[in-house]
């Protein structure tokens, strides 16, 4: 048995099935990466001098105490979701002196952070970063406080 499907007929499902195909290979590709970044100030103090300051939650705590750093106590100043398209870039700015640039350099792999502060390149380092993990960047700041930004990927 034969099936004769007239050429307006057949047309149409050819029409449906590339349109299919082309937005199943789109939603497949343009997969962006998610990331959660804190600016957050370090100190020895037991509290902030900022009362909108809050301590960072346990997790980014723990992190950061296996760090090697001089510090005790945490303050969380700013948090920023931001999504990073395939093999593209995005900014954030977590305060006035204090901005990120993730680029994705290689699918979601590799991604590349810059660390800006007052405007001008502070940092820039590449690394892997895969889903759950943290990358802390940071310095010092005046009386033995420090500034540091915590970029954790969620996807």
């Amino acid at each position: 048995m034969r099936f004769n499907l007239s050429s307006p007929l057949r047309l149409s499902i050819m029409a449906i099935l590339c349109v299919l195909f082309a937005f199943t290979a789109f939603s497949a590709s343009a997969k962006d990466s998610k990331f959660e970044a804190q600016l957050v100030w370090a100190t020895m103090s037991e509290i902030s001098p900022d009362p909108a300051h809050k301590p960072v939650n346990d997790e980014t705590r723990k992190k950061l105490g296996e760090l090697p750093l001089k510090w005790k106590n945490y303050f969380l100043v700013k948090q920023s979701d931001l999504s990073v398209p395939e093999k593209s870039s995005k900014d954030v700015t977590l305060s006035d002196k204090c901005k990120i640039a993730v680029k994705d350099i290689d699918g979601g792999k590799n991604f590349e952070v810059a660390l800006f502060g007052k405007g001008e390149s502070v940092l820039k380092r590449t690394q892997k970063l895969p889903k759950g993990e943290m990358f802390v960047l940071g310095g010092n700041a005046p009386d033995s406080t420090g500034w540091l930004v915590v970029l954790k990927r969620i996807e």
